[in-house]
């Protein structure tokens, strides 16, 4: 990447267990494939709960939403495109719910409106799975949905909500990040065999007939840069 030039930065956002950390990784994997340099930056709040077998307090959410954004601004230093696996925003979502503390929105949202050139939702129709400390259970994924939602369109940020199983979430995420980083699609018949890494990858299926409806929210909402 050429000397002070800045990746493109997507972020992906979302309630637990709606397949963040995956899509993240699929989404890498597929632009590294077509010849992007793409690289995954992980949840931090998940290296913090294994590190410290318990999850935050309050007055350490906001040195773990700092922490995520100067991971994803370090890896956008170093590689055209950043997949951040949530930003400073979930952390604030999450502080709401299960602290009735609103104090981290101004900068989370200030934040995501001068950093990411891509946002993603992903949609709820996933099947919930536990995942140690980091899932409070079924029970809070819409209403977590709900404030997030919510907090994108009081700040005015523009967002893409993905749905969809397996290859066909992926490609959908894949059409709304190519269009707002003004990417060429990969041909649906794209068949990327292996990654940089070596990992395998399988033939993209056609997108799921809810994802070709005009009017639903699958299709719904720009994901370009405000």
């Amino acid at each position: 990447m050429p000397e002070n030039a800045r990746g493109r930065i997507v972020a992906l956002l979302g309630t637990e267990s709606t397949g963040k950390t995956t899509l993240s990784h699929a989404l890498a994997l597929s632009l590294r494939a077509a010849g992007h340099d793409a690289v995954v930056v992980a949840e931090y709040l998940r290296e913090f709960c294994d590190r410290a077998a318990r999850t935050p307090t309050p007055d350490e959410q906001r040195p773990i939403a700092r922490e995520q954004a100067r991971r994803i601004e370090a890896a956008a230093a170093r590689h055209a495109i950043v997949l951040a696996d949530t930003t400073p925003l979930m952390t604030a979502v999450y502080s709401q719910w299960v602290f009735a503390d609103t104090a981290l929105y101004d900068e989370a949202l200030a934040w995501q409106r001068a950093q990411v050139d891509c946002t993603l939702v992903t949609g709820l129709d996933l099947p919930w799975l536990p995942d140690g400390l980091q899932r409070d259970g079924p029970h809070v994924r819409e209403p977590i949905d709900a404030l997030l939602r919510d907090a994108l369109a009081r700040a005015g940020i523009a967002h893409a909500v993905v749905y969809g199983e397996d290859e066909a979430r992926t490609r959908h995420a894949l059409t709304a990040v190519c269009a707002a980083l003004g990417l060429p699609l990969p041909d649906e018949n794209f068949d990327a065999r292996s990654s940089a890494d070596g990992a395998p990858f399988s033939r993209w299926r056609a997108r799921c007939s809810e994802c070709l409806q005009p009017d639903c929210e699958h299709l719904r909402g720009s994901a370009a840069r405000r």
